[in-house]
């Protein structure tokens, strides 16, 4: 069996605010294997960004262990944690906001290089910023120009380059394509997938688009305030789906058919349970038309349907 290169272990991260704690991630557990994709799915404020920023200490866990290599890096402090900070990147969702609007290109993915003083010189920062470029398909051309000088796509190649200017290992892709025109989002999507045949990456790929993790992931974690509530390889998850969230996301997809009635697509009803300060029970209960008395007051407890598929559900055995 490989070993994990990314393993979360009961990870949790809670914030105060004036009417208690709003828990952002609860509870979470998966593992991530070299040169795989572990696509992270869910609604917008189901802490998927948290999630990621979490897992590379860009916000402190709460509890629980987040270990890479198989080395517990939970407490470790800002200085230890600088070894790990070149192996482990980040692309964000917004390109135009992850970048300084006063540096040119080649000055925007020199910048990691220079911060981590990866090379002995100048010069050789600069050559290697050009190589990133043209692995990302930016045209030379493009090294003097600035941020608001091109278009969505392009800014996000530059964002992809700085995340491999240090050599990573493991990357959180934030929701990279959302911003992006439909066609921009496939090449994107493609880029990366190419990138990391090439260079052997691992990803952990967050989106709130079903059609687009399914294209890249070979893991699907499904989030909902906070939980996950389903985890499976890609293919189980979209013909086998357990859990009443993972079914509503999945009759929710569009289809290219003018001739399927709207009226067949399942609506979720009901109002989200407030994150902040939880009761006992599953989640998803006030929203859910499988709902019983055992769904609540007391924690929903993961369900193994196979080896690689996990659900928090009392209904799915």
């Amino acid at each position: 069996m490989n070993t994990p290169l990314v393993e979360v272990i009961d990870l949790k991260k809670y914030f105060k605010v004036k009417s208690g704690l709003l828990h952002a991630v609860d509870g979470v557990n998966f593992k991530i294997v070299h040169g795989e994709t572990l696509g992270v799915v869910g609604e917008s404020g189901c802490g998927k960004s948290t999630l990621g920023r979490v897992i590379l200490k860009l916000l402190e866990p709460t509890s629980g262990k987040i270990l890479v290599h198989g080395e517990d890096i939970t407490k470790k402090s800002t200085k230890e944690m600088k070894k790990y900070r070149s192996e482990m990147q980040i692309i964000f969702q917004d390109p135009y906001s992850s970048l300084n609007p006063r540096m040119t290109v080649l000055e925007l993915i020199a910048e990691p290089m220079l911060v981590n003083q990866t090379c002995p010189t100048i010069g050789e920062i600069q050559k290697r910023a050009r190589k990133m470029m043209d692995m990302v398909g930016l045209a030379g051309r493009l090294e003097t120009a600035y941020p608001h000088e091109l278009d969505g796509g392009r800014r996000q190649r530059i964002g992809i380059a700085r995340a491999l200017g240090l050599d990573p290992k493991f990357i959180v892709c934030d929701e990279p394509v959302s911003a992006l025109d439909v066609c921009i989002q496939a090449q994107i999507l493609n880029l990366l997938m190419d990138l990391q045949d090439e260079l052997k990456l691992t990803y952990l790929f967050i989106t709130h688009n079903l059609s687009v993790v399914k294209h890249i992931s070979d893991y699907i974690a499904v989030m909902y305030l906070g939980k996950c509530v389903e985890y499976a390889v890609e293919d189980e998850l979209f013909s086998n789906p357990r859990h009443p969230y993972t079914k509503a996301l999945l009759q929710a997809i569009p289809l290219p058919d003018a001739n399927i009635r709207l009226d067949k697509t399942k609506i979720i009803k009901g109002e989200l349970t407030s994150p902040v300060n939880p009761k006992p029970g599953c989640r998803f209960a006030a929203r859910c038309e499988m709902c019983s008395d055992e769904c609540l007051n007391q924690d929903i407890k993961e369900t193994a349907i196979s080896q690689n598929h996990l659900v928090s559900c009392v209904k799915a055995g």
